[in-house]
């Protein structure tokens, strides 16, 4: 393979796929020749089409992600004019380009494949994570023709039953309710794909030819369920997945995106009359309110998590904190920080903390100063549940890799 750049110590050479926002480049690792695919996306685009946080988001996501059958990211280097991410290197090709080979697969590897998707798609659900886009274009088949998921772009990050709203995937495996406009549970849109993934492998053609989807909509089996069914079952070898013990570290993520603007923290600061001691209860009192737990890390610090039971990686994608720093024996300072993680779980325990701050200094004496008020650094952030959406338009990337 001929070298006609390099960055860091990444050897890079032929394009494996292009899009409208970025290219796929071939590439080794010169420390150990091993090959990898960077995905090279030009800072200025990204920020004229409003893409950071959609970009931001899919990287922290396949950071967070270890499955032998899913893309890995192994690290993210930023330039002044672009972001270059590694990623595991998929020798394959796409899954839709066997299809338009063989016309449709035999029984026995049609269900190889399927069981690894779900196997996917599964450890994703597990940890919050809902695709929202499968599809063979965004299954890349590796060595020993392992199947492996990528593309990220549109997944969104969600606590298990919180329902999704934005209308987004590919028209031809995007489940019906999806089309309603209305609220939809992220499992069961990954489910619908899957089904009509499996379909297509085994009958070479595509389930539905209605044009209103809508009309063909039912009731999806779970994950779980799928998993336990005697077909599946049949020479099941589940995969052995990865528990990372460590912090997944976003510091190249961060640096990467040095020289675009960053609105995504945010940092609030309350008064509070009670000792250090006293103020941690309240803290722990408001994140109960609102479905939080807190983790002390010392007598002044706290971390704040969803409630229900998550690995450690998967605490990594909701980061918010509170720090008491004592003025006076009974006079303290909250600073409340969130830098990853949705809004509206670090706003509702702001509310929470604020009001139960004000209650107690409601019976104190008349002198008593009134509480600092709420600073929110939240510059005027467009939230949405989903982490972008695409036009149906963009360039298709045929080597397999995302490259909106």
């Amino acid at each position: 393979m001929g070298y006609v750049n390099a960055i860091g110590k990444y050897q890079i050479g032929r394009t494996i796929g292009e899009g409208t926002f970025a290219k796929v480049k071939l590439a080794v690792n010169t420390e150990n020749r091993q090959y990898v695919a960077i995905k090279i996306i030009d800072k200025h685009m990204v920020v004229e089409n409003n893409l950071t946080n959609q970009v931001k988001s899919e990287i922290r996501t396949m950071k967070l992600l270890r499955h032998p059958n899913i893309v890995r990211i192994h690290e993210v280097i930023g330039t002044k004019t672009k972001i270059h991410i590694v990623m595991e290197y998929v020798s394959g090709g796409q899954l839709s380009e066997r299809m338009s080979y063989v016309g449709r697969l035999d029984e026995k590897h049609a269900r190889k494949h399927f069981q690894q998707l779900i196997d996917a798609v599964d450890y994703c659900h597990c940890r919050g994570v809902y695709h929202r886009d499968l599809k063979p274009q965004n299954l890349l088949l590796g060595s020993k023709d392992n199947l492996k998921v990528s593309d990220f772009g549109l997944s969104a990050l969600r606590k298990p039953g919180d329902v999704l709203s934005t209308a987004c995937g590919s028209p031809s495996y995007v489940a019906p309710e999806l089309l309603a406009n209305k609220g939809y549970e992220g499992a069961a849109a990954d489910v619908w794909s899957c089904g009509v993934i499996l379909f297509e492998l085994l009958a070479g053609r595509l389930p539905f030819d209605d044009q209103s989807l809508m009309n063909l909509y039912r009731k999806r089996i779970t994950t779980a369920e799928i998993i336990e069914d005697q077909w599946f079952q049949t020479n099941y070898d589940p995969a052995v997945r990865t528990e990372c013990e460590e912090d997944i570290n976003f510091d190249d993520v961060h640096a990467a995106f040095s020289s675009v603007k960053d609105n995504e923290k945010h940092k609030t600061t309350l008064g509070s009359k009670l000792t250090i001691s006293e103020t941690i209860e309240k803290i722990e009192a408001a994140a109960k309110d609102v479905s939080l737990s807190v983790e002390r890390m010392n007598n002044s610090k706290v971390k704040i998590h969803p409630k229900q039971k998550m690995t450690r990686c998967s605490r990594s994608c909701f980061n918010l904190s509170a720090e008491v720093i004592e003025v006076a024996p009974t006079h303290c300072v909250v600073e409340i920080s969130k830098s990853l993680g949705e809004l509206e779980p670090y706003t509702e325990f702001c509310k929470s903390l604020s009001s139960m701050l004000l209650t107690e200094e409601s019976g104190a004496s008349s002198e008593t100063q009134a509480p600092k008020e709420v600073i929110v650094n939240s510059k005027n952030i467009n939230q949405s549940e989903s982490f972008g959406q695409k036009d149906d338009n963009d360039t298709i990337d045929k080597r397999g890799y995302s490259s909106s």
